[in-house]
């Protein structure tokens, strides 16, 4: 059976079970409740459980809300397709996806659209024609670069030597966009970035990448690990080797979970925005789009507790980045 073939199959049983659907996603019937579901990269990491624990705040206030919360346990983008067409077929409204790797997404995601299922992407962005909007938690210009500047403040303005980067996947969109924003900022300063490592979404590679690194570079100052699973591994091989303070980790994960390498001197900054944040605007955007009150139109949007958000073209900004250290890091 081709593709499309099966797409026509789940859009017919999608019809046959749920009825009609409205332009704006919703059942025709007597459903009351938006079915918005959150599909995050990975499940049951820190950083996703706190943009999960953001959306079920937003659903609770807006109360019309029924959230469904599910994905990959190790970061599989197969099986977040597979997911889609499974709503699909359920007949949700809005389908909100941090997508892994955007082009294996793509086309359970166009086939939702088609279906009459809003879709939008956040934290992380897939192929622009697969979605209708992309909640961004900040621009990846101020996300590489304010990396950059943490990393040369911490080693140290004058100081030259050897920086490395552990991502994630290869075919992440969002840490793409990072590193394209880091590496100018890097030559900019006398810092030298030596190679990218990809662990993927698994903390036992992200620490075997780092521990290597350290190993290779003999004039390392600096790692950065730019992902919530990079970044504790990077930490974790630099206390383990006894060179907390000698090399310098920076870079994006829950502060929580770092929290114990600021307090030792592993770490001194760590990179993020409000996850919780995030995912609550995440379900604001979802059910505003449903409702036909957000178009491709819209310079702004009022959503609930983080009041006006700025829009610029398709992108739904949360804001800028936050830096936590030892000052700040217990009230987060």
């Amino acid at each position: 059976m081709t593709r499309s073939t099966r797409f026509m199959l789940l859009l017919l049983i999608s019809l046959i079970s749920l009825g009609c659907r409205t332009e704006s996603g919703t059942n025709v019937g007597d459903r009351d409740k938006l079915t918005v579901c959150l599909l995050p990269k990975i499940k049951g990491i820190p950083y996703f459980t706190s943009c999960h624990t953001g959306a079920q705040e937003a659903a609770a206030e807006l109360g019309d809300i029924e959230l469904i919360y599910d994905g990959p346990i190790d970061g599989d983008p197969k099986e977040q397709a597979e997911l889609i067409e499974q709503w699909i077929v359920d007949g949700v409204d809005v389908i909100c996806i941090a997508p892994n790797a955007p082009l294996v997404v793509a086309n359970a995601m166009k086939e939702a659209r088609t279906a009459g299922i809003h879709v939008i992407t956040w934290d992380a962005d897939g192929v622009p024609e697969s979605r209708s909007f992309f909640v961004n938690q900040a621009t990846p210009e101020s996300i590489g670069r304010g990396m950059v500047d943490v990393m040369i403040a911490d080693v140290g303005p004058d100081q030259e030597g050897d920086v490395v980067i552990i991502s994630s996947d290869a075919t992440s969109a969002n840490q793409n966009s990072w590193i394209d924003a880091m590496k100018p900022a890097i030559e900019e300063s006398k810092l030298t970035l030596q190679t990218i490592k990809y662990p993927g979404e698994n903390a036992a590679n992200a620490l075997a990448d780092a521990q290597d690194l350290i190993k290779v570079y003999p004039n390392l100052k600096g790692i950065f690990g730019i992902s919530s699973v990079s970044f504790p591994g990077a930490a974790e091989a630099v206390r383990q080797a006894s060179k907390s303070g000698e090399i310098k980790v920076t870079g994006l994960a829950v502060p929580s979970e770092m929290k114990s390498y600021v307090d030792d001197g592993t770490v001194n900054s760590v990179v993020l925005w409000n996850t919780k944040d995030l995912g609550y605007l995440t379900v604001q955007v979802a059910k505003a789009l449903a409702e036909g009150r957000l178009t491709d139109s819209d310079t702004s949007l009022n959503a609930g507790r983080l009041g006006e958000i700025q829009i610029e073209g398709d992108n739904v900004l949360l804001g800028d980045v936050m830096v936590f250290n030892k000052d700040n890091i217990d009230s987060f």
